[in-house]
């Protein structure tokens, strides 16, 4: 019951939930949260981040985005996706929005990696607004049979 009255927008709670946030916008100081449910701008692209015994995979999901003005850097252990997503031209400069859900702007997200990738093998590829990222483990960290004689 408590759930539905704090998720529900148009319930008194989700009236000062969204209030809250669009005062989070106007005095932010300079994108810090400001308290914490608030998420810090540039937290976009959302990502997952996963493991195999062969590889680790980051998924970036980042519709709309050019994948040629996507930035994918690998230094040191810690992997860097940066970007831009460009507000889509408004018709009118006296447009007023009543949501304004999708981040726009400069991004720079950085992911520590674990010790036992190889930075060698690294490929990345666009498809369908998700930027996946593979990084394959070097062979010494990759479980190994070990046969019974």
């Amino acid at each position: 019951m408590f759930n539905s009255l704090l998720t529900h927008p148009n319930s008194l709670f989700g009236q000062f939930d969204r209030l809250h946030r669009e005062l989070d916008e106007v005095f932010g100081i300079a994108g810090l949260p400001t308290s914490i449910r608030s998420v810090a701008t540039g937290t976009v692209p959302q990502i997952n981040l996963g493991r195999t015994p062969q590889s680790v995979e980051v998924y970036a999901f980042a519709p709309g985005l050019d994948a040629s003005k996507i930035e994918v850097t690998l230094d040191r252990g810690v992997l860097r996706l940066a970007g831009e997503r460009v507000a889509p031209a408004s018709g009118s400069d006296r447009q007023r929005f009543y949501a304004r859900e999708r981040a726009t702007g400069r991004f720079d997200r950085t992911v520590a990696l674990p010790d036992d990738v190889d930075p060698d093998q690294v490929k990345a590829s666009y498809r369908d607004g998700v930027l996946q990222v593979s990084i394959a483990r070097r062979e010494a960290a990759q479980p190994k049979r070990i046969a019974i004689q």
